[in-house]
């Protein structure tokens, strides 16, 4: 089996998604996961499919078809993922007020530890009494397992207390009291 990895960028309109299903369907593709949202009136998503490796390079010339319908398509072979330590998640939300460099302080906190984020989703939004923007993250990361978690904690709460936002870094399914 192969694996593909699909970028998509274009003019958001009804009907992206159904296209690129269809496409992967005819074309004995397996959809696996994706990542897809509207941004700024354009469609941009990213996604993987797992297609027989005697069908890789029908499919990719399927999907490349629809960037004549003004869609930019990114097609790359995905090698499969070596086997390693099993690496420990955990959670970051953050929220302020929004101001440039959010994302490039904490980022460079997570990267002096290692961090990898697998998953970031960022949002901007008046806030509720004072209207003012109001910056959210939120971002799935993994750490090795031996991973020192408190310091990095630590360093988290010290860039947001700089932000001034609040930044909550946890373990999926901890409680908080």
């Amino acid at each position: 089996m192969a694996d593909l990895i699909v970028t998509l960028v274009g003019s958001d309109q009804p009907g992206i998604v159904e296209s690129f299903a269809k496409r992967v369907a005819e074309n004995g593709g397996n959809w696996l996961e994706s990542r897809m949202a509207h941004l700024a009136g354009k469609f941009a998503g990213i996604l993987r499919v797992e297609v027989d490796a005697a069908n890789a390079e029908r499919l990719a010339r399927a999907l490349s078809d629809l960037s004549r319908g003004g869609l930019k398509v990114v097609i790359e072979a995905s090698a499969p993922e070596p086997a390693r330590a099993r690496p420990r998640l955990l959670d970051l939300d953050v929220v302020g007020t929004d101001k440039p460099g959010i994302v490039r302080e904490i980022s460079r906190v997570l990267a002096s530890f290692g961090a990898n984020i697998e998953e970031l989703t960022t949002d901007r939004s008046a806030a509720p009494m004072s209207g003012a923007p109001l910056f959210r993250a939120s971002a799935r990361i993994t750490v090795s397992e031996h991973a020192d978690a408190s310091a990095l904690r630590r360093g988290i709460e010290a860039v947001a207390s700089d932000l001034v936002v609040e930044a909550k870094l946890v373990e999926p399914g901890d409680v908080e009291a």
